[in-house]
């Protein structure tokens, strides 16, 4: 590794897992930022500690979050539904600001890390449709990373990275499974139990699987009910 670090968003799901070797094959000592946030399972934070051993990150830590004291979402509601089938416009299992408030924090362990790089496993191809995905969404947070910081307004410059956001899943898989990364690692499922089998019915089940099966190579995940 280069002595140049980068702060990587590692939810345990197979888009910030892909990222993180992409970070590590460019060079990057990478630092890994997961978040407790009051999410529906722990089995993807499970994920992500095995992803960041896995993959040989410099750190790995995990922030608590209260999101759902706002609650808005069925990631972090349990009184909303997770919906098993495609929904119209922008699903309810969006959580309001997720990645607005993730890529600050990470923008702050990244400025006191003396990191000027940014990675998050964003995708605008095959995803749910979420504004906080989008490649304007992206520019728009490296420009205000840039106004808001001592390190930016001084002229050291942050670069956000979302590799993944032009690439369909399978090209995702692709991409990852070249550079190393076990995805019978990963957690997706949005309901996975507490053993973290996935439910195979909801929106990233369903993306995951046809990602899979579009890349023509076996699919890792564990189901619940051995299907």
């Amino acid at each position: 590794m280069s002595g140049k670090k980068a702060v990587v968003l590692l939810s345990g799901g197979l888009d910030s897992a892909t990222a993180l070797a992409v970070a590590r094959q460019q060079g990057y000592a990478c630092h890994a930022l997961s978040f407790d946030y009051g999410q529906r399972h722990q089995a993807e934070l499970a994920a992500a500690r095995r992803v960041a051993g896995h993959l040989g990150v410099e750190e790995h830590r995990v922030l608590r979050l209260g999101l759902d004291q706002i609650g808005g979402s069925a990631l972090t509601d349990s009184s909303i539904s997770v919906p098993e089938t495609p929904q119209e416009g922008i699903p309810v299992t969006y959580v309001p600001a997720r990645n607005t408030v993730f890529l600050a924090l990470a923008l702050g362990w990244a400025e006191v890390l003396g990191a000027r790089d940014l990675f998050v496993g964003v995708n605008a191809v095959d995803y749910s449709g979420y504004p906080d995905c989008r490649p304007a969404f992206i520019e728009a947070f490296e420009k205000l990373a840039n106004l808001a910081t001592k390190a930016g307004v001084e002229g050291d410059r942050f670069h956000i990275h979302a590799p993944l956001i032009e690439m369909s899943k399978a090209e995702i898989i692709r991409v990852g499974t070249r550079l190393g990364v076990d995805y019978s690692l990963t957690v997706s499922c949005y309901q996975a139990d507490e053993k973290g089998r996935a439910c195979g019915r909801c929106d990233s089940c369903r993306l995951r699987a046809q990602g899979f099966a579009d890349a023509g190579l076996p699919d890792p995940t564990r189901y619940q009910g051995g299907f």
